[in-house]
């Protein structure tokens, strides 16, 4: 199907959602997310048309010996799942390209919005600088949350900012608190069990 062909509705309609905590790798159907204080990057290389993105929560985690938090909630591994997965799928590093979005401050909690999204923004800019991946577009900060499409085949996405009312800022912090709370969640022996 020609993605690039149809009005951004339907590329909506039609898209994969990755949700906070989560990165995905795609060649043809777009991607979505819905981003507040987080940040997403869209990787692509455009010769092999295939692209990813991820969407993550806080730039780095720091873990303790105990500790069973998913690591995919911070963006050093998240970066580093999201260019792997890339790479074993046929895309070479000199190609590739970033566009990053988000680290906006849509919900005041004593100031430490405002920080996560500085913080996500900083930290995605300086891992694909130091990464040698150059970031062709971006939207970061401000007042708003965004929603993100991505085509992954040819690169293109596009961010809608939306004025954050009170209605789009407490699914944004729904879901948000939703995955954390998994992340809480005490650990059972048979969460450790792997079916295939």
């Amino acid at each position: 199907m020609d993605y690039a062909s149809l009005p951004a509705r339907e590329i909506e309609r039609l898209s994969r959602n990755v949700p906070p905590g989560a990165w995905a790798v795609e060649r043809e159907r777009p991607l979505s997310t819905l981003l507040g204080s987080c940040v997403a990057v869209c990787l692509f290389d455009a010769q092999a048309r295939i692209g990813g993105l991820n969407h993550f929560m806080l730039p780095n985690l720091q873990r303790s010996a105990h500790s069973e938090v998913d690591s995919l909630l911070a963006g050093d591994y998240a970066m580093e799942a999201l260019l792997n997965a890339l790479l074993a799928q046929g895309a070479r590093k000199p190609r590739i390209q970033a566009k990053a979005f988000g680290g906006g401050t849509i919900i005041e909690t004593s100031g430490q919005s405002l920080a996560i999204g500085q913080r996500n923004a900083h930290f995605a800019r300086e891992w694909l600088k130091r990464e040698g991946i150059p970031v062709i577009a971006s939207d970061f900060l401000g007042p708003w949350s965004r929603k993100v499409l991505f085509l992954p085949s040819v690169g293109d996405a596009w961010c809608k900012r939306i004025v954050t009312s009170h209605a789009t800022a407490e699914v944004i912090a729904r879901e948000e608190r939703a995955y954390a709370a998994t992340l809480a969640a005490p650990k059972t022996p048979d969460d450790n069990v792997e079916l295939f």
